[in-house]
């Protein structure tokens, strides 16, 4: 633990002299142990740059109050408890959309931006062929994302008509030449569906 204390100017210490050699003090002491506190920032931040600047600001609060630490053997702990603060406060400010999943979501670069727009025209082009009704069930149920019974409720059919359709409708698109792009129904199918 390190001890501040209050002391200053009331020591009759002149304020420049005491500046000069506090910088002084400072300066060598990050010279000395600047590659062990910036490991300390980049083990908490795991980015460089987000390292340099947990550093930068745990370094300047450490300026800060130099001179009210009398322990000056315990400074390097006092420098890695702030970076520690400082990054738990900044990870608590920061929004999380990230949440762990089972599996690694796919890299800008691993599609092409375009594929995803093509295959959505061709797909409701596809749509656009089957009959209204068809067509209808399949955007409730893909779409909308309703059930059986909802389907059949908005539309006044049975459940049995509308799951037959909807059937008969996905068997029409797995079927359809334009939406295969040669490959076989599974494969081509499977990725309209997902």
């Amino acid at each position: 633990m390190v001890a501040v204390s209050g002391g200053g100017a009331a020591y009759g210490e002149d304020s420049g002299e005491r500046t000069a050699l506090t910088e002084a003090e400072f300066t060598a002491y990050v010279r000395e142990r600047r590659a062990s506190l910036y490991a300390t920032a980049y083990h908490l931040t795991g980015d460089r740059f987000e390292a340099e600047d947990l550093l930068q600001s745990a370094l300047f609060s450490t300026y800060r109050a130099w001179e009210r630490i009398s322990d000056k053997a315990a400074v390097g702990g006092y420098l890695r408890r702030t970076m520690t603060n400082l990054h738990i406060s900044a990870w608590r400010r920061r929004k999380i959309d990230e949440y762990p999943t089972e599996e690694l979501p796919e890299s800008a670069g691993d599609t092409d931006a375009m594929r995803g727009t093509e295959l959505r025209a061709v797909l409701w082009q596809a749509l656009a062929r089957l009959p209204e009704p068809q067509r209808t069930m399949l955007v409730l149920r893909y779409y909308e994302g309703r059930t059986d019974p909802e389907i059949a409720e908005i539309l006044d059919i049975s459940v049995g008509t509308v799951k037959s359709s909807i059937w008969r409708s996905l068997r029409r698109l797995r079927e359809d030449e334009v939406l295969s792009f040669g490959r076989d129904e599974e494969e081509s199918f499977g990725q309209l569906v997902a």
